[in-house]
């Protein structure tokens, strides 16, 4: 019988505390982990005694607890956070219906409010709203179109905030043949609108085969089922391309694939997925996660080690059907759908680490055919315990008319078992790779307290380092400069082979692993394709066909560097530029008795923010705030903005610098929505600065920082399946 956690990182143990172990009304911690893991293990195993007594509850209890305690099995995150508490939402997204009416899209924002409330996220497609401009026929009026109704989500997300423990997180996918397309592929130009989505463009093969063979498709009217015009299908997809080459976004998810794999096609078609792509739903269902460590499933002789293997997945199976009885849904209809066709999704972290313990490169034919073996094994498993599961206790109501009962299969107990979640954060908690991406780093620097800094080393890299004598702190901490050993000499060339991270591989390995694992995975597989800066356009489009042909759900791509810069741009002139004194840097204006100026009153977080910008005869010279109620803090920070801004100004340097520096700053009081969304009182004088060089007709271009370091920690941050995740401390943001 286990009794402790075994090797908690201090990341862990940090991610634990603040987000997952219960607290008093004023903030204490009541529980350790372990106590976690048994308030989980019991409420899960609470299930049993529906169908086999109380000993049985007791017995799986404790297997449930020992599984979870040794981190050879997490569920996702709200199964930790709410199992056994007074909330009781144990289930991770959920997918809501987007009908084309005034009641329907309203009705699914007051549901979306309820599910993020109760630490959910959410999957939508727009594409049967009728497009903007067209008719509504009961006011004589023109409608506003999908995207103007997904500002209205995106605003009822950020007022949420999931009440701290999890961001609002959503999914908006728009069909490829909807009329508002082109609009919804530009919908993210602008990094600072829809900050609460993630969007994906639903693509149809019809599409596909027309962008190979270089034809127009046909563009469908949802309203009416119409074709309405013809658009020129590698346009389109190049327009994808592009956009996402820019900042990642919009994804493709490839609808025909999801609805050939749909096991309940008598109940609906999926059009929606969650946030992070990987489980196709239908509407009002929800899924129900959890991993299994491969770190865990490897012999001291390394090898996987099989048995092993097949008894996490015959409990971790159990688990998550018993989480179905006892989870406390947040809608009726969501536990009408959820208990109906009992989707499951059992999928696996720590890939890239089982790799090395292997001595196998994460690159090579070898990784390729052992994931599509070790997939293959664990949905077979899965099925065999849904079988199992099914004669103890039936099968899933919609079992009738499903593809099981059509191919004369034996009765299951779950319509799906199997799911590759990108596990960011249980994935901290277990100290391990995340889902069956590569390693992020072999080495990292983590901010800590009072600017200090702390190199961190990827344990099993650390161990065998040490056990082969090469480790030195010097090394650790060369090694964090680039957080690859690919290309150094003092570190073994086996070592160097088998430590290969996300940036050391091809596209095209990205999508081949993808693909391999996808092969026997009932739902979707979340990855991340990572492409260096340099990547062209045309590296992008070459990835999406690949994934296409090689039978992926969906693609998720990021190129490197790409969301830490964003450029605004305002039409006009350009900015004026104060030239500077000839030899000396930086020389300071002299303030003339008598300056012009304009006061913009700027709506914060702590209240209205009275901003006043002053020009000379040579441009922008000075700036001052003043805050709607006198003293505080947030007043004192202002003035000191303020005069440093005065200063840089008076010194040379330019209006659109400032800007750079204070925009996309955040504090924990927003106001606002949309494009007048502020985030914080320095937020809110770089827009003031904007708002003045529109009035004066100047172009600004401004780069924003936007997912280049963690907000928590200021560590490093990784996009991994469609969510932005620090290793350093646990913070993890879905969109």
């Amino acid at each position: 019988m286990k009794t402790s956690v075994p090797d908690l990182s201090p990341n862990a143990k940090t991610v634990l505390e603040r987000r997952y172990l219960k607290r008093d009304s004023e903030g204490k911690v009541l529980e350790s982990p372990e106590e976690m893991f048994r308030r989980v293990a019991k409420a899960i195993a609470d299930a049993e005694a529906k169908f086999d007594g109380t000993k049985k509850s007791r017995e799986m209890e404790q297997a449930f607890y020992d599984l979870m305690v040794s981190l050879d099995f997490l569920p996702n995150s709200p199964t930790l956070m709410n199992a056994g508490r007074e909330l009781g939402q144990l289930s991770a997204c959920f997918v809501l219906p987007v009908e084309d009416s005034m009641e329907s899209i309203f009705e699914a924002i007051k549901q979306t409010a309820l599910i993020h409330k109760s630490g959910g996220g959410t999957g939508f497609s727009f594409s049967r709203v009728r497009p903007a401009r067209d008719v509504v026929l009961s006011t004589k009026g023109v409608s506003s179109g999908p995207i103007s109704f997904m500002r209205v989500f995106d605003a009822a997300t950020e007022t949420i905030k999931q009440g701290g423990t999890r961001r609002g997180a959503n999914m908006g996918i728009l069909r490829v043949d909807h009329p508002d397309i082109m609009d919804f592929i530009m919908a993210k130009r602008d990094t600072t609108v829809l900050t609460n989505f993630n969007i994906s463009v639903g693509v149809t093969e019809a599409f596909m085969e027309a962008v190979e063979k270089d034809e127009d498709y046909s563009i469908i009217n949802p309203r009416t089922g119409e074709n309405v015009k013809q658009l020129p299908a590698r346009k389109v997809f190049h327009q994808i391309v592009e956009m996402a080459w820019t900042n990642g976004e919009p994804g493709i998810i490839f609808l025909d694939r999801l609805n050939r794999d749909n096991p309940t096609p008598q109940v609906g078609e999926i059009e929606a997925t969650n946030p992070c792509g990987e489980q196709p739903l239908l509407p009002f269902e929800s899924c129900n996660l959890g991993s299994i460590n491969l770190a865990h499933m490897v012999t001291s002789k390394g090898e996987v080690d099989w048995d092993k293997l097949r008894n996490a997945v015959g409990i971790a199976c159990r688990f998550l059907d018993n989480v179905i009885e006892v989870n406390n849904y947040p809608l009726p209809q969501i536990a009408e759908m959820t208990q109906a066709n009992r989707k499951i999704g059992l999928g696996i972290m720590g890939w890239a680490d089982m790799l090395i313990l292997l001595g196998i490169p994460y690159n090579s034919p070898e990784a390729l055919e052992l994931g599509e073996t070790l997939m293959e094994f664990i949905t077979q498993e899965s099925k065999a315990v849904s079988r199992k599961l099914a004669e103890e206790r039936g099968p899933f109501p919609n079992f009738e008319g499903s593809l099981f009962q059509r191919k004369g299969e034996k009765a299951v107990r779950n319509a799906t078992s199997t799911t590759i979640a990108p596990t960011g954060t249980i994935s901290i908690i277990a100290n391990t790779s995340s889902g069956i991406e590569p390693l992020f780093a072999v080495s990292y620097v983590r901010q800590v307290l009072d600017n200090d800094t702390l190199v961190e080393v990827h344990p099993i890299f650390e161990r065998m380092a040490r056990e082969r004598g090469f480790y030195s702190p010097e090394l650790m901490k060369k090694i964090a400069e680039t957080g690859t050993v690919h290309h150094m000499d003092e570190i073994p060339e086996d070592i160097r082979k088998i430590f290969v991270t996300a940036h050391d591989i091809t596209p095209e390995d990205h999508i081949h692993m993808q693909a391999a694992f996808q092969r026997h995975t009932d739902n979707a597989v979340s990855k991340t394709v990572n492409f260096p800066g340099s990547a062209t356009q045309e590296d992008v489009a070459q990835v999406y066909r690949l994934a296409y042909h090689e039978g992926c759900k969906g693609v998720t791509i990021y190129r490197d560097g790409s969301r830490d810069q964003q450029v605004l741009s305002v039409s006009g002139k350009a900015e004026k530029q104060i030239p500077l004194e000839k030899g000396k840097v930086g020389h300071k204006r002299e303030r003339p008795r008598a300056l012009s100026g304009t006061t913009y009153q700027m709506e914060t977080g702590c209240g209205p923010l009275y901003v006043t910008i002053n020009e000379d005869s040579d441009g922008l010279f000075e700036l001052f705030t003043t805050m709607g109620k006198a003293g505080g803090c947030a007043a004192s920070q202002c003035e000191a903005i303020g005069r440093l801004v005065s200063l840089a100004w008076r010194s040379g340097v330019q209006a659109r610098q400032a800007v750079k520096q204070l925009i996309g700053i955040s504090c924990h009081k927003h106001a606002g929505f949309g494009e007048n969304r502020i985030t914080s009182c320095a937020d809110a004088v770089a827009k003031a600065i904007q708002n003045h060089s529109l009035l004066k007709g100047d172009t600004m271009a401004v780069n924003i920082v936007n997912g280049g370091a963690c907000p928590d920690c200021g560590g490093p941050v990784e996009h991994e399946g469609g969510c932005m995740v620090c290793h350093a401390c646990g913070y993890s943001e879905c969109a």
